[in-house]
């Protein structure tokens, strides 16, 4: 104990050493940081959407907040619009990598955007009519989805997707896109563990002329 004290001390009279513009600027950055981690990790952050997968709720270039506070006391619910990391990406834990998760700072790390369809326990599967219209199915009861792009979804299903009937497992999510012509989604690479979110969208607030808010749970017929 006696030697980490020396050691703090030590430290502590070479800071107070330093030059103090250079430890007035030095304190900012750190408290910076400090607060973007603070913000980032337990209130939310603000997105940027890149590609058409969610069309028509999200288009390329919205900008939209998406709040993490709510993770800490409640899981996400059927209609939830969620950022996550997807489960083929590996997430490092190197110190920089989780610095960068974090701060949002040079984070290479993939997320997607997507809307949770079906939930753990959830018997889900997908159906398409000879006229290639699909509607999919929770317990047996279509989902009225007034959100998605269109109700023909270009591809149809194989047996290499993930177009059920298959129970959800427990602590995990089925993530589809509203544009199911044009989403790579749970039907291709299958379930998301409930670890892997990292928030709810809550707002698209740019362009102005596209503000609203996101609502959950889309109803079954």
């Amino acid at each position: 104990m006696n030697k980490i004290k020396e050691i703090y001390q030590k430290l502590k009279e070479n800071y107070m050493q330093l030059n103090p513009t250079f430890r007035e600027t030095l304190e900012t950055v750190v408290f910076v940081v400090v607060m973007v981690i603070i913000i980032r990790f337990f209130i939310g952050e603000i997105r940027w959407i890149p590609s058409a997968s969610m069309h028509p709720t999200l288009i390329e270039g919205d900008r939209i907040v998406v709040e993490r506070f709510s993770r800490f006391y409640k899981t996400p619910v059927r209609g939830d619009i969620m950022v996550f990391y997807p489960p083929f990406e590996k997430l490092s834990n190197s110190p920089w990598r989780v610095f960068s998760r974090l701060t949002g700072f040079f984070c290479k790390d993939v997320a997607y955007i997507k809307r949770v369809i079906g939930m753990p326990g959830d018997k889900f599967e997908i159906k398409t009519d000879k006229s290639g219209k699909s509607t999919v199915y929770i317990n047996d009861k279509p989902l009225e989805e007034n959100y998605i792009e269109s109700p023909y979804y270009g591809k149809p299903c194989t047996s290499e997707m993930v177009c059920g009937p298959v129970i959800i497992p427990e602590h995990q999510y089925l993530m589809m896109g509203d544009n199911r012509g044009n989403s790579y989604d749970g039907r291709w690479w299958g379930f998301l563990p409930e670890e892997r979110f990292i928030g709810r969208a809550v707002l698209l607030f740019w362009p102005i002329n596209r503000i609203k808010t996101f609502k959950s749970s889309p109803n079954l017929k």
